[in-house]
C-alpha cells in the first residue's frame, strides 16, 4: 500500500515499496483510508526499502484548489449566519411597536405575564442575531485568507520551480541593492532581512528542483 509522507511545509510525498517511473498514475492512501490517484515525478530518496516519490494529484487537485475549496465553504457558512442572524432580528421586533410605546410593566395586572415575555423574547432574539452577526464576520475574515492562499504558488506545485527561481533573482537583486548602496536602507536591518529572504528563497528554489526538476534544472 502507498501511503504519504511529508517532506516540508505543503509537500507529501509518497512512499512505495515497489519503483515507479516518471509519469506513473498510482493510488495513495491517506490515514483515513481514503485512496486518491496521484502522477509519480522524481525519485527524492530511497529509504530503508521504501521509495519517496514528488507527485500530483492525477486530477489536477493542488493546494491553490484546495484553498479555493475552504474560502467557498466559508463564504457559505457566512452567508448562513447573516440570514440566521437577520431572520433572528426580524423575531426580536415582533412586539417592537408595542414596546417602543414604553408602556410600563403593570405588576399583578393579568397582562404582566404577557408583557415580560415580549421584553425576554426581544432580548433573547436579539441576542442570538448578534451571535450570528459575529460568526458570519469571523467566517468572512477566515474565507479572506483562503482566498488569498489560492492566488499563491507553493513547493507542492511543478509551478513552483519558475516561481521560486523569479523571487530568488529578485530577492538576489534586492540584497546586492543594499549591499552596493544603490536601495535606501530603510533601518539598521534591511541587509539582515534581505539576506534572510534571499536564501530563504534559493533554498526554496533547490527544493523545488529536487521536487520537480527534469535533470536538466540547475541552481547556479
Amino acid at each position: 500500500m502507498n501511503t504519504y509522507a511529508k517532506y516540508c511545509p505543503n509537500v507529501w510525498l509518497a512512499k512505495t515499496e515497489t519503483k515507479h517511473d516518471k509519469g506513473d498514475v498510482i493510488e495513495v492512501t491517506n490515514k483515513y483510508g481514503d485512496e486518491k490517484e496521484h502522477v509519480v515525478h522524481n525519485l527524492i530518496v530511497e529509504r530503508n526499502g521504501f521509495f519517496y516519490y514528488s507527485i500530483t494529484r492525477a486530477d489536477g487537485f493542488d493546494s491553490q484548489e484546495r484553498a479555493k475549496n475552504k474560502a467557498d465553504k466559508l463564504l457559505n457558512a457566512s452567508q448562513n449566519a447573516k440570514e440566521r442572524s437577520e431572520s433572528y432580528f426580524k423575531k426580536s421586533q415582533r412586539d417592537a411597536e408595542f414596546l417602543s410605546l414604553g408602556e410600563p410593566i403593570k405588576v399583578g395586572h393579568h397582562s404582566e405575564k404577557r408583557h415580560r415575555a415580549m421584553y425576554e423574547n426581544a432580548w433573547k432574539q436579539t441576542g442570538k442575531a448578534v451571535e450570528e452577526d459575529k460568526k458570519a464576520q469571523e467566517y468572512e475574515s477566515r474565507a479572506e485568507y483562503w482566498q488569498d492562499k489560492a492566488g499563491k504558488i507553493d513547493l507542492s506545485m511543478p509551478e513552483s520551480i519558475e516561481h521560486f527561481t523569479k523571487l530568488a533573482e529578485e530577492k538576489a537583486r534586492i540584497h546586492e541593492e543594499y549591499k552596493n548602496g544603490t536601495r535606501k536602507r530603510e533601518h539598521s536591518y534591511s541587509l539582515t532581512y534581505a539576506n534572510k529572504e534571499r536564501k530563504e528563497a534559493e533554498d526554496n528554489l533547490k527544493k523545488a528542483i529536487i521536487l520537480w526538476g527534469s535533470g536538466e534544472d540547475s541552481f547556479q
